[in-house]
Order: C-alpha cells, then structure tokens, then sequence
C-alpha cells in the first residue's frame, strides 16, 4: 500500500533547523466542539468530526484525564511546495487537515489533555486547533525554536507527564486505529510501553520491530537491507507508555524514538509490547504520497465512516 504511504520514519522531516517561521499567540475565536462523551460513540473520525455540535464549550480544569503528545514539528521538506507555508499535519485529506482526524482520535481514545509541539508555521495549527474546545479536549502547545525529534519532544513537557499513562501520535499520519482498545491491550501487557505496528511488505525505508513471545518487543531495526529484516511489522506512529519511559529520554537535545529512546529501553530491560494493527495506515511523506491519498477510495471510505 505504499501508494499512499504508511508509516514512515520522519528523519528528514524532524532534523533541527533555524530561522523557519514561528507562531504567534493563538486567535480567541470561538472554536465548536464536540462534547466529550458523546465523543466516545461515533464509529470513525470522520464521523466524530462531521458531529460538531457548533455551541461554545468552557473547560473543566478537573475533568481533564490522560495526556498526550500530538507530533506536529516537522517540516515536511519532502512535500513542497504544499508545505511551503503550512505544516504536514495541517494538509487536508477530504474535509479536514490531517491533524483534526489524529485529535479526534484521541478524544475518542479519552486521551482529552493533549500537547502539540511546534516548530515551522505554527500559526497555522494554532488557528485551527485553537484550545481545542471543538474536539472537547484541553490542547497546549510546546513551542520548538529548534527541533527536538520525535522523542526529544517529550522533555519540555515530563514535569506534566509523569502523572500517569499517555500516549505519543505522529500528527502527521493517518491510523486506523481505536485508542481505546490498545489502551485496554497495554494494560493487559503490564509493560512500560505498548507499541503500534503494522505489516508491510518493503520495509527497507522503516523501523522494524522484531516479536518474541506474546508480542514483546525484542529489538528495533532501522531500515533494515534487502533479506536482513527481522519481521514486517513496523512502528505505525502511536505509542502508549508509563512515565518510566521518560527516563530513557536524553535531557536534552533531540532524540528519535525509533532510533534512540526505545531501543534504550529495550536494552535496559524494559518491558516493550507490539499491538498489531488489521486496519490501514496512510503516510505523507512524499508529495506523490499526498496526491494519491487525495483519490484513494479505501482512505476516503475509512474517513467517512
């Protein structure tokens, strides 16, 4: 399925770079919202998105729960010129951006306290997300005058997450993926972290994880060579972890979660699980990659379910 691509390993996209263009404060607009348990019963993003309810919402400082960080940073140098003035996450398949059908994932997920980290253009996500009332969750921003990776970006935030269990999405992919359900599988685990993967025939361009016995991890490849992979199962680009984790993450500087963070882990001893994902995953690293998600009927029929 790498027409459109799926699941790709954003090393280009995340490598740290200057003078790119910052956000300003957010716009106090009224944002709509979808009200946050009824949230929990629609049957698709799309769906969930097609329900905003267009009333005002005020947060409840108390009723927030777990957290997650939302990757939204990279620069997306691959898919100029539709980047040269907006964020990957924030290019629109079907009615939406990207980044829309990745927080009403997470809302569904009850994953209602989220971060977006940001570095180039980051007006744009913050005009569009706002405070993130219309998904009915909290959304705060950590802003990256450097970029710090797809593990890096947790350090600005550790204070906050290391309450209890949260998750780690690339903004800039598309799953099919019930938050809920691997939540309930990483429990049942008991492991530090609890890892999306999915199957995919070429996996010469990704991080491969390599399966033991009920699906621990046992070790990552990146971007294996021709006959030397360990399996097909790669990193989708969502985990779910404990604050233990956090203690694998340089303290500064940027890091890569597939290269860097769980790999350590791992090696530590550390216990890392797979949870195999049957649905599909769309990336878009590729300006080829966007234009044939823009006609792919089997995304457009995931996201208008």
């Amino acid at each position: 399925m790498r027409r459109i691509g799926r699941a790709s390993a954003h090393a280009e996209d995340e490598q740290p770079a200057s003078g790119r263009a910052r956000g300003r404060q957010p716009r106090h607009d009224r944002f709509d919202r979808i009200d946050v348990q009824s949230a929990h019963d629609f049957g698709s993003l799309g769906k969930m998105l097609r329900a905003v309810a267009g009333v005002g919402f005020e947060h409840d400082a108390n009723r927030f729960g777990m957290q997650a960080l939302l990757l939204a940073a990279g620069e997306g140098t691959r898919l100029k010129p539709y980047t040269n003035a907006t964020p990957k996450p924030m290019l629109r398949v079907g009615a939406e951006p990207i980044l829309g059908y990745n927080l009403a994932m997470l809302a569904a997920g009850g994953f209602d306290d989220i971060t977006i980290n940001l570095h180039a253009f980051g007006t744009v996500v913050r005009d569009y997300v706002g405070g993130g009332a219309r998904w009915g969750v909290r959304v705060r921003y950590s802003e990256e005058p450097e970029l710090l990776g797809t593990a890096g970006a947790l350090m600005p935030v550790a204070a906050d997450f290391r309450s209890g269990t949260f998750a780690i999405v690339f903004g800039d992919n598309l799953i099919e993926l019930d938050l809920r359900a691997m939540l309930d599988a990483h429990r049942a685990f008991g492991g530090t972290a609890t890892v999306a993967v999915w199957q995919r025939d070429d996996v010469s361009q990704s991080g491969v994880a390599e399966l033991g016995d009920g699906d621990r991890i046992l070790r990552f490849v990146e971007k294996p060579a021709a006959g030397e992979t360990p399996s097909h199962w790669i990193n989708a680009g969502a985990v779910i972890a404990e604050p233990a984790l956090l203690d694998d993450v340089p303290p500064s500087g940027p890091s890569d979660l597939g290269r860097d963070v769980l790999p350590r882990a791992i090696a530590r001893g550390r216990a890392l699980y797979a949870y195999r994902l049957a649905g599909g995953l769309w990336w878009f690293d590729r300006v080829e990659d966007y234009r044939a998600a823009l006609v792919d009927a089997k995304l457009a029929a995931f996201l208008a379910r």
